[in-house]
């Protein structure tokens, strides 16, 4: 099986800068219960899976995390 290598090219459109997670103050996004933790970073929020704190996050604008819970509490997501 041949070795392929792939190169991260940002999306037409990302207007969001490359977030230092490093030091970030992560918190429970669902007061403990669930494997989703949040942080706000340099106005921006980042979550990640909590049972893999390496993997990649996601990072939505404060208007994107807004439509994001408001779908979710209406049952778009399924957060469990």
């Amino acid at each position: 099986m041949a070795e392929s290598t792939t190169t991260h090219q940002p999306l037409t459109g990302w207007n969001k800068p490359e977030l230092d997670l490093s030091n970030a103050e992560w918190r429970s996004g669902s007061q403990g219960r669930g494997d989703v933790q949040i942080a706000f970073v340099e106005g921006f929020i980042a979550m990640r899976n909590s049972g893999k704190p390496e993997s990649p996050s996601l990072i939505f604008s404060p208007a994107e995390w807004r439509a994001f819970v408001i779908n979710a509490r209406e049952g778009e997501f399924d957060l469990t």
